[in-house]
């Protein structure tokens, strides 16, 4: 089910790939929202809320 919402959002148009590689990583537990680069924090933190893991949101 993951794989289908992370598919979903790679097809929407106003979300840029490296906004969809980050939350991807932060969900597999590579990567922390801390580490996210400030242009892309906001694409990032919408991408994590869609896919029902805000929890991962925090600096």
């Amino acid at each position: 089910m993951l794989s289908q919402i992370i598919i979903k959002i790679l097809f929407r148009k106003d979300v840029g790939e490296m906004a969809v590689v980050y939350a991807t990583l932060i969900v597999k537990g590579k990567k922390s929202y801390a580490d996210v680069p400030d242009r892309i924090k906001e694409q990032v933190k919408e991408i994590l809320i869609d896919l029902d893991c805000s929890d991962l949101v925090t600096e």
